[in-house]
């Protein structure tokens, strides 16, 4: 099994905050994709098109209010890597009068790996921007 992914950001916005941004289909866009698809509970829908056409989908695991988010992730278009064949764990922890955000991606492969590692480091600041009450911008995703 390869390691799995694991990328922290520090924000300033409590874990509440944060929580709200990875549970609401407007708050997600506002720093990921175009448009999202969220029913938060366990077994619940998780859909999201990025800016270029491409659909995440899965479905959420685990929901712990204020301290954890997980869900199933794969792509509609990438055989690599299908819906729902990968999971992806936020960890919030409280730290330093803020947030530590914890994002835990697993079951990918060494190519898969790389090519999330470089979505989520662009993904993970939008996130601590918009948690923080700020704008991050219209989302033209990671790709150069």
């Amino acid at each position: 099994m390869p390691e799995p992914l694991v990328i922290e950001r520090l924000t300033t916005a409590a874990p509440s905050a944060v929580y709200e941004y990875l549970t609401n289909s407007t708050s997600w866009v506002a720093w990921q994709g175009s448009v999202a698809e969220l029913d938060p509970k366990p077994g619940g829908i998780f859909r999201m098109d990025m800016p270029d056409g491409r659909s995440a989908r899965g479905q959420y695991v685990d929901l712990q209010p204020y301290t954890k988010v997980a869900f199933t992730w794969g792509w509609t278009d990438m055989p690599g890597i299908p819906p729902g064949s990968s999971t992806v764990t936020v960890d919030l922890i409280s730290a330093d009068g803020g947030t530590l955000i914890r994002l835990t991606h697993e079951e990918l492969g060494p190519e898969e790996a790389a090519m999330h590692a470089m979505g989520w480091n662009h993904y993970l600041p939008r996130l601590t921007t918009a948690a923080e009450g700020d704008d991050p911008g219209p989302d033209s995703g990671p790709m150069p």
